[in-house]
């Protein structure tokens, strides 16, 4: 009890889980803490954090998770009896362990009970994985445990850590290793045993080998049975000692720069129950030895340059198989992938559950039919034709993914059934399917298909209240008319993406029922009018994207205060911005660029919390659904953004991008300093508006801004020298305002070209071509008197030396147009002078010749 007390002393716990650990309650009654029904001693502490995913975000919540240090020497030595501790997905950031040169531990004369010797420990399951932000510096705590049988690091960062192999080799009773994603570099090539006498999991995927695979992994005690490897850099071929682990289950291999050709004797593995060697360079055919593997369930050799033909007997005696992945990735058109070739009457010895394909034949294979366990089907980059009979089959399908493709069908009579289909990007023509309320997710986006929204939303077999519809894409399209009103039976909406079509009307009201609304985006097309309140009860919207249609009115100041991106670009609004718009506290991006709005900048601007930090990345743009087998949907929101004077698109990068946009409307007054406080924004755009007044000097204070426009404004006085201190600024354009004086001096400001100064008449000094003469101001200073009145005597003091130049330079002149010798004297020594600059100048340049 009293170990654990101070373990818990150790640790935060925000969420209160360890609440039950009270000296007043039997310790093991407390929650996480494991005791022996014989002894009533402490034989395991069981702590994972279990998390959610939710929609939008960076990842998994963890706030709720323990956090600090694991000291872990305490638990071994107090607790001599524990065999079993699990700290799974929390947030610990470091682990301590203080007992490794104990001097007890080797004094013999010193009683066994009294030692406190880590290396008594009978632990033998560790389990630190998926604590992201746990580092540990060295393994040398390692051999003090002998006895685990048990090790995840998973994600654990390792990287200082580079003798990790031979510390792990030490323990003689490993059954099970997984240092996966825990940024490893070295694989001990030069080892040629690794002492895993009882080893019989090895994962090591996800880690940053550069090398060939090491000799020590095939000299593996034959007890071996999963082998993953996937996710590194790995080069070369598969050695044949590969065969030296003959009861491998899971050979797993992908996503490294293996090439070569598949090596046929894999079909000698007689246990192998799982073959990964998809996302390689993998070249040549795919061997016929292959189809040998009657213990296969898994093979997926997808996504490799490979050639040649696939048959029945590719696959022959695969009667367990399950998942199938097989496409080639070698190929720029859909005429070179591989090619199937399938009698039609063959009927596979198998029933699949996923399968994964790419080919050039125009049909599709006839055995696919056969098929009626099939919950995933993905077929990629390849052209056929797909009749009805095609698309009846996919409503039994659970999971639905044709990309990239060449689709010849027409989709007006196609009823789509299954839960998530994604059939962007295949060429398909006709009017929008028809939706079953089994459908949770659908993209239709990047195709051919015209007509209304109506029969999709409205349609007689449009199911009121009972649909599951979360994802709707059908962007890119050629969709037209109004945006139908039929909304209120889609309340389960959370994504909307509509942009890129030829959508005309207004914007209905029924939107305004979609209170899990997330994502809404209707930019380039051609609605008009102004946003309907109703919009209002949409509390969840983060991002509104309108931009390039011909909507009015005033901007809305009544949208949700979580909203993250508002995009209204390229519109009619006008009026002024109200300040309820500094209400949108979560906002990053704000674009109102484009419009006609008038009035002054919002002091109040300043108030935005999101944007007084530096952290937007914690902000992300993603939406995360589950799928089968224990995946997740993904779909990053995107923006066109203009930013550093050029139009970008934003996807997976999007959280990183702080914006606001004002630009080309009809502002005016001065820049409020309260902007600046602004420190976390990257792109600031202000220009094409009637803004006076000066720079403020509080500009310096937004350290992080890359790109800053405020051209073609009545910007006047001098720029502030805070200006030099935005050391990440890449872009700047100052153009057509009334600056003066000196451009600060500044690696970044004298970095950019004379465009982003020009227009300003009095503007002088690097890059710009006017020199600054900086004692001109000191000498007109001097000739006034203290009263405000010109020296009377500095005045004729300057009158004196000009007319006394001019009398000698009129006196020598005289005298050598006068003088014939002293004449030519003159002129030889000028052309002297010349011969000599130009042999001076020819010798100096030779060595950069």
């Amino acid at each position: 009890m009293h170990a654990l007390l101070n373990f818990k002393q150790g640790v935060t716990d925000p969420s209160g889980f360890l609440s039950s650990w009270s000296a007043e309650v039997d310790c093991c009654d407390w929650k996480g803490v494991i005791c022996s029904n014989i002894t009533s001693r402490v034989t395991g502490i069981s702590l994972p954090c279990s998390t959610t995913l939710p929609i939008y975000s960076d990842g998994e919540d963890k706030s709720h998770c323990l956090t600090g240090s694991i000291h872990l020497s305490l638990l071994l030595v107090e607790l001599e009896f524990l065999d079993y501790l699990d700290f799974t997905n929390n947030d610990f950031s470091a682990l301590q362990f203080d007992y490794l040169h104990n001097h007890n531990c080797h004094n013999l004369s010193i009683p066994t009970s009294s030692r406190h010797c880590v290396n008594s420990s009978i632990l033998s399951y560790l389990d630190l994985s998926l604590n992201w932000n746990l580092v540990i510096s060295s393994l040398q705590w390692l051999p003090y445990i002998s006895t685990l049988e048990y090790l995840n690091l998973c994600t654990v960062d390792l990287s200082e850590e580079t003798n990790w192999l031979p510390l792990v080799t030490k323990l003689s009773s490993l059954s099970v290793l997984n240092m996966c994603d825990s940024k490893l570099k070295d694989l001990s090539l030069s080892l040629q045993y690794a002492n895993f006498t009882a080893l019989q999991v090895l994962d090591l995927s996800g880690n940053e080998f550069k090398s060939e695979l090491p000799k020590w992994l095939f000299n593996l005690s034959s007890t071996v049975y999963v082998l993953d490897l996937s996710y590194n850099s790995l080069i070369g071929h598969l050695p044949k000692d590969l065969l030296n682990l003959r009861e491998l289950e899971e050979l797993a291999m992908e996503d490294n720069n293996l090439d070569g050709p598949i090596p046929d004797w894999l079909g000698e593995f007689e246990q192998l129950k799982t073959l990964i060697l998809g996302v390689n360079m993998f070249s040549g055919s795919i061997p016929t030895n292959l189809g040998n593997l009657s213990t296969l369930i898994t093979l997926d050799v997808a996504s490799n340059p490979l050639t040649g033909v696939v048959s029945e007997r590719n696959l022959a005696k695969l009667s367990k198989l399950k998942l199938l992945y097989i496409y080639s990735e070698n190929y720029k058109s859909f005429d070179s992938a591989l090619i199937f070739d399938f009698d039609s009457h063959w009927i596979p010895p198998f029933q699949l559950e996923e399968l994964v394909l790419g080919f050039s034949n125009p049909n599709l294979p006839s055995w696919l039919y056969t098929q009626r366990s099939i919950k995933s089907l993905t077929i990629l980059q390849s052209s056929f034709e797909a009749p009805h009979k095609f698309w009846d089959f996919l409503s039994t399908v659970v999971e639905v993914r044709l990309e990239d493709n060449l689709i010849d069908g027409d989709m007006s009579s196609v009823l789509l059934n299954s839960t998530f289909i994604d059939l962007s990007s295949n060429g398909l023509k006709g009017c929008l399917p028809n939706l079953s309320p089994n459908v949770v997710i659908v993209s239709l986006s990047n195709n051919s298909l015209s007509g209304e929204l109506s029969p999709l939303l409205c349609g007689h077999n449009v199911s009121k209240g009972k649909n599951k519809l979360l994802f709707l894409d059908i962007s890119l399209n050629n969709i037209s008319r109004g945006l139908t009103n039929c909304w209120k039976n889609w309340k389960s909406l959370v994504a909307i993406h509509l942009g890129s079509n030829n959508l005309s009307g207004k914007i209905p009201k029924s939107l305004g029922f979609l209170s899990n609304l997330t994502s809404l985006h209707l930019h380039e097309n051609k609605l008009h009018g102004e946003i309907p309140l109703s919009l209002q009860n949409c509390r969840s919207l983060l991002v509104f994207n309108v931009r390039n249609n011909h909507l009015s009115g005033n901007i809305p100041d009544w949208i949700s205060h979580t909203v993250m991106a508002l995009q209204l670009r390229s519109n009619y609004f006008g009026g002024k911005i109200s300040p309820k718009i500094c209400q949108m506290s979560s906002l990053i991006i704000l674009d109102i660029a484009q419009n006609a709005i008038s009035g002054y900048i919002p002091n109040c601007l300043g108030n935005i919390k999101t944007l007084l930090f530096n952290n937007a990345s914690w902000n992300k743009f993603s939406v995360l659904f589950p799928s089968v087998r224990h995946r997740s949907f993904f779909n990053s929101d995107n923006l066109e953004l203009v930013t550093k004077g050029q139009v970008l698109e934003y996807d997976s990068n999007l959280h990183f991008m702080t914006l606001i946009d004002m630009s080309s409307n009809n502002l005016s007054g001065t820049i409020p300093p309260q902007l600046f406080s602004l420190i976390g924004l990257s792109s600031l755009n202000l220009s094409n508006n009637k803004l006076a007044g000066k720079i403020p000097n509080e500009i310096g204070n937004m350290k992080n801004l890359e790109s800053l426009d405020f051209s073609t404004n009545q910007l006047s006085g001098e720029s502030p020298q805070s200006l030099s201190s935005l050391s990440f600024l890449g872009y700047l354009n100052l153009s057509f305002n009334n600056l003066t004086g000196k451009i600060p001096l500044g690696t970044q400001l004298q970095g950019f070209s004379a465009f982003s100064y020009m227009g300003n008449r009095d503007l002088c000094g690097p890059p710009v071509t006017k020199m600054c003469f900086q004692n001109d101001t000191h000498k007109e200073t001097e000739l006034v008197d203290e009263d405000g009145t010109q020296s009377e005597f500095l005045s004729w003091f300057y009158i004196g030396i000009e007319s006394g130049f001019v009398t000698g330079f009129l006196g020598i002149s005289c005298a050598i147009f006068l003088n014939k010798k002293l004449r030519y004297a003159y002129f030889k020594f000028l052309y002297d002078l010349r011969d000599r600059l130009y042999v001076m100048v020819i010798v100096n340049m030779n060595p950069f010749r």
